[in-house]
């Protein structure tokens, strides 16, 4: 069965039930949070375009991931700061199914982006020789245009699924914005889509890359652990913390929200990881990557030092 849209032409997100004055509050420090993010995104992007020291594999797919995160808060936060300053908290179908759409698939694209970069450092660890020539230009490339496919192929797949769907009521969607686990609880339909859209999250998007990224950094630590030097094991975990501090942070809250069983404060939850996921989330990897990394750090110093003599 299609969507009749006849029956349903809009959603209302219900969001945090909280008094006027905590809603401007949040309002203000989100709105601040979200500009921040920005601002650093844009910067470690900035700094990688113009620094040629940074004009390596890690740091193009670290200006990949900058961009999802611009991408990601840009797709949920203007609409949240917009409820919270209106009590008319309602959104058409189609933009609510396009919000769902790009909400999974910068999602889906950053997992695999995540992915990618724990190969890198795979390779820049056990096969330093090779380095240049396993992950040529040619290679990264191909390596990022397939994780951007790949993320917006499963997206897609998910969008077709919801739009068979019927929605003839309730249009309370219990949360901050259109997600597609809350969007599914509103069809008027027991179906098979939700189970599939767990199942192939859970597997494409979370055990998945989980396990590739677990199979890369067991060969690095078995790598490191021949090192006879501890300066040498130092600078080789080094280059892996940063990239370990967002993976711990994006699979974490991710494994939470899809795999952890309901219970009754299951939505509550829902809402403040995904509002991490949204908010903080794209504004903590820049300053990981940064404050945890001497290239960047030395980068944003030539940077300020230009600046200064113009």
């Amino acid at each position: 069965m299609g969507v009749n849209q006849s029956w349903i032409p809009e959603f209302i997100l219900v969001g945090f039930q909280l008094s006027a004055e905590m809603e401007m509050l949040l309002f203000w420090i989100f709105s601040l949070l979200y500009i921040f993010s920005l601002l650093a995104n844009g910067m470690i992007l900035g700094l990688i375009c113009l620094d040629h020291s940074l004009h390596t594999p890690m740091y193009f797919f670290l200006s990949h991931l900058a961009v999802i995160d611009m991408s990601y808060a840009s797709n949920n936060v203007p609409k949240m700061l917009a409820n919270l300053m209106n009590k008319k908290r309602t959104i058409s179908f189609v933009p609510c199914i396009m919000q769902t759409f790009l909400y999974f698939a910068f999602a889906a694209t950053e997992c695999l982006i995540l992915v990618v970069m724990s190969y890198d450092r795979y390779v820049a660890i056990c096969h330093p020789l090779q380095y240049t020539v396993i992950m040529s230009w040619r290679v990264c490339t191909i390596l990022a245009l397939t994780s951007w496919s790949c993320g917006f192929a499963l997206s897609l797949v998910h969008a077709i699924l919801l739009l068979r769907l019927p929605f003839c009521g309730p249009r309370d969607v219990n949360h901050l914005f259109c997600e597609i686990l809350s969007v599914l609880k509103l069809a008027c339909a027991d179906t098979w889509v939700n189970q599939v859209v767990i199942f192939t999250t859970c597997v494409f998007v979370l055990v998945g890359p989980l396990c590739l990224m677990l199979v890369s950094y067991m060969h690095i630590l078995g790598a490191i652990l021949k090192i006879q030097t501890k300066e040498g094991r130092i600078k080789a975990l080094s280059t892996c913390s940063s990239h370990l501090c967002v993976v711990g942070l994006f699979f974490g809250i991710a494994m939470v929200v899809y795999i952890v069983p309901d219970s009754n404060q299951r939505e509550e939850q829902e809402k403040m990881l995904s509002l991490f996921h949204s908010l903080f989330n794209p504004m903590l990897n820049p300053l990981i990557y940064s404050l945890r990394n001497a290239q960047v750090k030395g980068a944003l110093h030539r940077a300020l030092q230009r600046t200064q003599s113009m």
